[in-house]
């Protein structure tokens, strides 16, 4: 699961309209409450993005291979408080909930604290599905070489690669 940053603009207007139309929430200017969810998301991609340089730097400056990478880059995120993939939502969540309650432009949150994380996990889960989606998608066009092959690792990655172009993903 990953937040893709081609797919913020659409994860916003989607949070918005649905807790708006909901009745979850009142919105005195939709564009800029959406600007306002979009801040939240970039926030995350930015301090996720931080903690993979930091990881790299790490292992860069310890010596050690990049088989590591995962494991170090973990240990930054739960000590900044960030998940990773599904993890992260609560995170989000949590961020959004504040910035709802702060935003000139949302009027009045009607709904309850677990109700909205419960409505915005639901959101979340659907836009940051779409890994799933896509290696399916790759996994098909590449479906006469044999896994674990080297030719089928480069042609992964192309197929990847090209669909995430053509979707606007990264």
């Amino acid at each position: 699961m990953r937040l893709y940053s081609g797919r913020v603009p659409a994860v916003a207007a989607d949070i918005v309209r649905k807790l708006a139309d909901g009745g979850d929430i009142d919105v005195s200017s939709r564009a800029e409450a959406e600007l306002d969810v979009q801040s939240v998301l970039k926030e995350y991609l930015r301090v996720d993005r931080e903690i993979s340089d930091q990881a790299r730097q790490m292992l860069e400056q310890r010596g050690l291979s990049s088989e590591g990478f995962g494991r170090a880059r973990r240990a930054l995120a739960e000590q900044r408080g960030l998940g990773q993939g599904e993890e992260a939502i609560p995170w989000i969540c949590n961020q959004l909930i504040e910035t709802f309650m702060h935003s000139s432009h949302i009027d009045e949150v009607f709904a309850d604290d677990g109700l909205l994380r419960v409505k915005l996990r639901e959101i979340l889960l659907k836009h940051m599905a779409v890994d799933d989606e896509l290696d399916g998608e790759a996994r098909r066009r590449i479906q006469n070489l044999q896994e674990g092959t080297s030719a089928w690792d480069v042609e992964y990655a192309r197929a990847m690669a090209e669909i995430k172009r053509g979707r606007g993903l990264e």
